[in-house]
């Protein structure tokens, strides 16, 4: 038993190498949530980003028998327990990549080593341009974006480097040999349950201020285009002077707060979360974060209608205090049900043998 063994019991079994590569990803991933946390309290539309090291740790939590099927920990440990092995935590779970044939083989058994290990140097600069640049200006947004994506490249491609050869962990499980794309099958299907622990803090880390006011701009716009057309579709008297609202009771500015980019960060988030939680297809996972965004801009105009039709029959002073903020929780939470009733939907597949049935998987 090593050291690492002996203080981190959940350890038991996994590579040395590879078990303190998952420690410095855990590091960075400490560093990464002390540099975010000065925009965590200070944003609200990063408000979120609170729950971001949570949700790592769930990930981690439910993803960690796979990869201890992946690696053979079970084969390893169970002798050593004095008990029969479990068959069916030695098996592992169905493979991403089982397209690659052989001619596919022959390029990607280059051409992804290469990419892990440019992707690792990559990071390392990003993250040391990112440290630099927290080190001299304090917390800025450049900083914080870089240092989110830098960390991220760097630990997942580790993961890649350091995990143990596939076919020899195959051969230690069943005694049987690897044909070649199977290696490289199960060693990408291994380093991808990594990918929600790497990225998602990028997330959660501010935009670099242009890309964030220009995606801001680009949604107030839309929001004030479409309120006034709903209106006047309505027959309802209001003119439009930029994003000014002129209404028979006044004036009504829309912010940039409701432009729903807080809504759109928050869903995207909520999305990714829950696609890596409740799918194994990344199809479906990539379908619900654009669901997920679909829905944060179509709730965001059901609000800013709302709001502006209160603000037609009451005056715009009305709609501050109580009135926005209670719209704004309104559209969170139906935008969250509407998310949680899609998974169900989405894990239905139907299989035709003779006759259509219908199953969850």
């Amino acid at each position: 038993m090593t050291v690492l063994e002996r203080y981190i019991p959940g350890f038991r079994g996994f590579p040395p190498l590879f078990a303190y590569t998952l420690l410095l990803g855990a590091g960075f991933g400490a560093f990464v949530t002390w540099d975010q946390w000065y925009w965590w309290g200070r944003r609200e539309d990063y408000s979120f980003g609170y729950l971001v090291p949570i949700f790592v740790a769930v990930v981690v939590w439910d993803r960690w028998p796979q990869l201890m099927a992946l690696l053979g920990i079970e084969a390893k440990i169970a002798p050593e327990k004095g008990q029969e092995p479990n068959q069916s935590k030695i098996k592992p779970p169905a493979l991403s990549f089982n397209w690659m044939n052989g001619g596919m083989y022959s390029f990607f058994k280059w051409f992804i080593p290469v990419g892990f290990y440019s992707g690792l140097v990559l990071g390392i600069l990003i993250f040391g341009l990112g440290a630099f640049y927290r080190a001299g200006a304090g917390p800025s947004h450049p900083g914080s974006l870089f240092i989110a994506v830098g960390a991220g490249m760097v630990v997942f491609a580790l993961v890649y480097i350091n995990l143990p050869d596939s076919s020899v962990v195959w051969k230690e499980q069943t005694g049987e040999n690897l044909e070649p794309p199977t290696v490289l099958d199960r060693r990408l299907t291994t380093v991808l349950l990594f990918w929600f622990p790497c990225f998602i803090w990028i997330i959660s880390a501010p935009l670099v201020s242009f890309i964030e006011n220009a995606l801001s701009l680009f949604l107030l716009n839309k929001v004030v285009t479409v309120v006034f057309f709903v209106f006047e579709m309505g027959g309802y008297a209001l003119e439009q002077e930029g994003n000014t609202l002129i209404l028979p009771t006044g004036r009504a500015g829309v912010e940039d707060a409701c432009s729903g980019i807080r809504s759109l960060m928050g869903c995207l988030f909520a999305g990714t979360f829950l696609g890596a939680i409740f799918f194994k297809s990344t199809i479906k996972k990539v379908l619900l974060v654009i669901f997920a965004m679909a829905f944060a801009f179509v709730t965001n105009l059901m609000r800013s209608v709302f709001l502006t039709a209160w603000a037609y029959n009451h005056g715009p002073d009305s709609i501050s205090g109580f009135v926005h903020d209670a719209a704004g929780y309104f559209v969170l939470g139906l935008t969250s049900v509407m998310l949680l009733a899609l998974i169900p939907i989405m894990n239905i597949q139907i299989t035709v043998k003779g006759v259509s049935e219908s199953k969850t998987g």
